[in-house]
């Protein structure tokens, strides 16, 4: 039962490669998710906050915020770093996450980025190859005609074994150390008034400096998903790269504001075969190193 559980959610998990593209792999469509409801391995994590989840939520999901699965905050730390493997392993086995779990990884009003970084965790995690994407989220899943509920699970701890971390996360020294290497591409996801300094991120009290990474290409977020929490056509995604400077082999490091929006570029960088990591510490740490930043207002 679970091996035809897995084939059938995605197909190219269980067929050759030339079967489904990347894209098919790594995301699902309300009407094969809805197919497969109720199904033992299955585990359904809605991205947002507790009001909305309250509201309706797709039947057997449960709600996982960005601070589930983030390291603490306090002090001077971080925004939204990726807690430490046993932590991490931890919180995804009380949300119900086991060895043989298939989870779709659905978006809300909070929008595409919030659960692009859902997703891109668990792929640190190990758990890539068995996590798939909603495209269009609650949203798709009601206009395709499905029912959402208030009813939340019983709660029940997967058993998850120790995770295999995969190497997807860098840090500031390598991103220094690459920042003109030949065949790597550093990938600013933010918008473009960030990019180019018209405006600094961070909070008032703690403003970042103005411009981006030196040497980044923008490619941002919003120009790789569209307003209905789906991505991008896959022509439309390649002349992003294409345009900003990308050349088809280059390793690309993708950074934002904290390390959410980039998740989204980065997820659309992967549907087309690139090589992605996420620069975590983002443009927040960037700046307190005062690394160095080119304006192009």
């Amino acid at each position: 039962m679970r091996i035809i559980m897995a084939a059938a959610m995605a197909v190219v998990l269980a067929a050759p490669a030339q079967a489904a593209s990347l894209r098919e792999r790594m995301t699902i469509s309300p009407e094969a998710l809805a197919r497969h409801a109720g199904s033992a391995d299955l585990v359904i994590l809605q991205v947002g906050d507790k009001a909305g989840y309250e509201a309706g939520h797709i039947p057997g999901a449960r709600l996982v915020t960005l601070a589930d699965l983030a390291a603490p905050m306090g002090g001077d730390a971080l925004i939204l770093e990726m807690p430490d493997p046993e932590t991490l392993r931890s919180k995804l086995a009380a949300l119900g996450v086991s060895d043989r779990s298939r989870i779709v990884v659905v978006p809300t009003k909070e929008g595409l980025q919030s659960a692009t970084r859902v997703v891109f965790t668990l792929q640190a995690a190990g758990l890539g190859q068995r996590t798939m994407l909603l495209e269009g989220g609650t949203a798709a899943w009601v206009a395709a005609g499905r029912p959402l509920s208030k009813d939340a699970p019983a709660p029940a701890a997967g058993k998850l074994s120790p995770l295999k971390m995969q190497p997807l996360v860098v840090d500031a020294a390598y991103v220094k150390a690459h920042l003109s290497a030949p065949g790597y591409a550093i990938v600013d996801a933010r918008a473009p008034e960030f990019y180019s300094g018209a405006r600094p991120g961070g909070a008032p009290a703690k403003p970042h400096k103005p411009g981006h990474i030196a040497g980044a290409k923008s490619v941002p977020f919003t120009s790789v998903t569209t307003p209905d929490l789906k991505l991008a056509s896959e022509a439309e995604i390649a002349e992003r790269f294409t345009a900003a400077g990308v050349k088809r082999g280059d390793k690309v490091i993708v950074y934002c504001h904290v390390g959410q929006q980039a998740t989204a570029t980065l997820f659309a960088a992967r549907t087309l075969g690139i090589d992605a990591k996420l620069y975590d510490g983002s443009f927040e740490e960037w700046s307190r190193l005062d690394g160095p930043v080119e304006a192009s207002n």
